[in-house]
């Protein structure tokens, strides 16, 4: 009698862990998942890296994310109006287009060419908007500075702020608001894991090519925006 009780218990807990598990599982498959983070491509990272050293305002997260409302890092976006992963004009990249591969010309099409001159571009922007109300703040700045990377400096100025240009106040919504806080977290994560990447590597011992203590130290193992019109 007992034996075939102590059977009914075991029966019971049994089929009371099948029935925990499968809820369990069921809630997991239906929680919604946390959104993926946009990244910097890692074909692009050294050249965007290098670009925003180029003025103080400009960072990593701010550029990606600029890029990314622009072409959605294609190299091939093509508006119709602006070309290339950072969407300039015809007009304006004759101005400000510039060989950041060094292979002797200026390519539109060419991103390690069109995000150093973006780069370069927007610093310039920066010192356009400065005499405009509110682009002497860092954040005042930012948001003129897009404004007339999309619309044109001169829109800006005789705005004397963001144009009444609905897509112009869309596509600095989208990067300022959207966008970057996204970029900012993505590039805090990265930067995270490559600090822990580096301590790792320099806490491991380095290995001896040669045990005998006369050794020569030497041998030791060491991503279009359709709004972009540039209209300058």
């Amino acid at each position: 009698m007992l034996t075939r009780a102590a059977g009914l218990v075991a029966a019971f807990l049994a089929g009371l862990a099948l029935v925990v598990a499968a809820v369990l599982v069921v809630r997991h498959l239906t929680a919604p998942s946390e959104p993926e983070l946009p990244v910097v491509p890692e074909a692009r990272r050294p050249v965007v890296e290098s670009a925003v050293r180029t003025c103080t305002p400009l960072s990593v997260p701010l550029l990606a994310a600029q890029i990314d409302a622009e072409s959605g890092w294609r190299p091939d976006a093509d508006s119709g109006h602006a070309q290339g992963i950072s969407q300039f004009s015809p007009v304006t990249w004759k101005e400000w287009g510039q060989d950041g591969d060094g292979d002797g010309r200026a390519n539109i099409w060419e991103p390690r060419d069109a995000i150093p001159s973006q780069a370069r571009y927007m610093c310039h922007l920066y010192e356009v908007v400065k005499v405009v109300p509110g682009g002497k703040t860092t954040s005042g700045a930012t948001r003129l500075a897009l404004a007339a990377y999309n619309a044109g400096p001169n829109a800006v100025l005789r705005a004397r702020g963001i144009p009444k240009i609905l897509e112009t106040q869309d596509y600095v919504d989208k990067i300022l608001k959207d966008l970057l806080p996204k970029y900012q977290e993505s590039e805090e994560k990265y930067q995270q894991s490559e600090a822990k990447h580096t301590s790792s590597a320099s806490a491991s011992p380095s290995v001896s090519s040669s045990t005998s203590p006369s050794a020569d130290p030497s041998a030791t193992a060491s991503g279009a925006s359709p709004s972009a019109t540039r209209r300058p």
